[in-house]
């Protein structure tokens, strides 16, 4: 039986998540890691070369612009899980409103993004990619000031990498992120709502705040 947008929130709502062991892969395993990757939404750290960078930066931003796009771009590699089964489940999610992808353009071409999942006020990291330097950490930073401000609790990224791990993730038992989950999607939040910031008026947010 082929596995349904509505299928894929509910394994969200109990901790799991999906993959495919590469992009011509027609099947899909679930994943439920002993140690997850969480960005503390109150814990992001922008070094100083980041923030020198994001003063700087000819960089625009947008949300939900181009979805499919930040989706590709984040498949456009050597070894993907994102097979062709997994991209139509996230299109479809796009379309229900409950996935959405944040964008870094320059000069009206999109050299980076992120895309995840929203159920309440846990956003799931799904991916991102980067074309340019700094994209994706730029990215990242404007991503987690959204949330802050749109009311998330949670911002999961499943795993943890060197690249998170130095802008403030870390990793959680499993326990102790379904605990996190079990309350953060009974909660509001808003992905959209929020004003849309540059990653100047973030800089400066961040500055302030340190």
């Amino acid at each position: 039986m082929r596995l349904t947008p509505d299928v894929l929130m509910q394994a969200y709502a109990s901790g799991i998540f999906p993959m495919a062991e590469h992009r011509d892969d027609p099947e899909i395993f679930w994943v439920d890691p002993q140690r997850r990757g969480v960005m503390p939404l109150d814990g992001f750290h922008a070094s100083r070369s980041l923030r020198r960078a994001m003063r700087n930066t000819r960089f625009e931003i947008s949300i939900n612009q181009d979805f499919a796009g930040v989706v590709d771009g984040c498949a456009d590699r050597a070894d993907t899980w994102i097979s062709a089964e997994i991209r139509r489940l996230y299109m479809a999610l796009h379309e229900k409103g409950q996935a959405h992808s944040f964008e870094v353009w320059e000069g009206g071409t999109l050299v980076g993004g992120v895309y995840g999942v929203t159920l309440g006020a846990a956003f799931f990291g799904e991916s991102m990619f980067s074309r340019r330097t700094n994209a994706s950490k730029i990215a990242l930073a404007c991503l987690v000031d959204r949330l802050n401000e749109g009311g998330f609790k949670l911002f999961d990224t499943q795993f943890l990498t060197e690249h998170l791990a130095s802008m403030g993730g870390l990793e959680v038992s499993r326990a102790t992120y379904h605990r996190a989950l079990a309350v953060a999607q009974d909660l509001p939040a808003s992905f959209t709502a929020p004003p849309l910031r540059s990653p100047q008026e973030v800089v400066q947010r961040i500055t302030q705040r340190s």
